[in-house]
């Protein structure tokens, strides 16, 4: 199998979102995450981001049956984020703006948040994230790691690192 990303840009009406992906359980592929937020562009379009598995040799059959659909694919790559860091950070993430915590992150070009689950007691209590990060190698994940403590110093936020062995 083959890990790639594509960000795909499609007419905003119902269902075009399961006939893009539709095409890629024909190929025998697996989708590992999809990124669809409703901002429609002012030509009605909007754009979803995949990162998926395809059997080697299955790439070229699957961008066809994309664009048969008529789904416009706007990048294609092999996934260059492969290696995976896990931690928890409990604090007043949602009054410290999570959003910014995570674009500290997915704007250093190196690293990205590739899962985020947050559990929240209590409006007034501390939350608990589960954030998971994807980096191309060792020096780049310690990057990004660096970032999330110098974050969570700011941010009076506790990070308690790491909860497996990064791969």
């Amino acid at each position: 199998m083959v890990q790639i990303a594509m960000k795909l840009e499609m007419t905003d009406r119902p269902g075009q979102l399961v006939a893009a992906l539709q095409p890629i359980s024909v190929v025998g592929g697996n989708i590992i995450a999809v990124i669809h937020q409703r901002d429609t562009s002012e030509k009605g379009t909007l754009s979803v981001q995949i990162v998926l598995e395809v059997p080697e040799g299955r790439v070229d059959d699957l961008v066809r049956a994309i664009r048969d659909q008529g789904v416009n694919i706007l990048m294609l790559g092999e996934e260059r984020l492969q290696y995976r860091q896990s931690v928890i950070i409990i604090g007043h993430l949602l009054h410290t703006d999570l959003g910014d915590t995570v674009d500290r992150i997915d704007s250093t070009g190196f690293a990205e948040v590739a899962e985020l689950n947050v559990v929240m007691p209590a409006i007034a209590e501390r939350s608990t994230a589960l954030i998971t990060l994807k980096s191309g190698n060792q020096e780049d994940m310690e990057r990004a790691l660096s970032i999330l403590r110098d974050v969570g110093r700011e941010k009076h936020l506790q990070i308690i690192e790491p909860l497996e062995e990064a791969a």
